[in-house]
């Protein structure tokens, strides 16, 4: 799992499987961001194959912790198999969730201006 932060970007990479082992470690990494106001919390998604109830739970858990403290969390390049877990569960209509890199670049210069 990579973590990077640059200006007001916050990126979660998590690799694999966001099962329970999966899902602790994204939590984990979540909870040592000290979330500011209008921080981008950007949790990338393309090297996620697999997602379970786990990996639900540590998704809609920072989206609360991330809405509490000011911050937007989205969700960007959703493997079929994730969106089909987001899309059984409701969850693609409460997760912001952009497809494509040029979404990203978009999204990251809102944040800037």
């Amino acid at each position: 799992m990579t973590l990077t932060s640059e200006r007001q970007i916050i990126l979660f990479k998590p690799q694999g499987r966001i099962d329970l082992q999966g899902g602790v470690a994204l939590s984990q990494q979540m909870s040592e961001v000290v979330p500011q106001p209008d921080h981008l919390w950007l949790i990338n998604l393309e090297e996620v194959d697999f997602m379970d109830s786990s990996g639900l739970v540590s998704l809609v858990n920072g989206l609360k912790v991330a809405r509490q403290s000011g911050c937007r969390l989205v969700l960007c390049n959703v493997q079929a198999p994730v969106r089909l877990v987001l899309e059984l569960t409701q969850l693609d209509s409460v997760f912001e969730i952009i497809s494509t890199d040029e979404e990203v670049i978009g999204v990251s210069n809102l944040m800037a201006s």
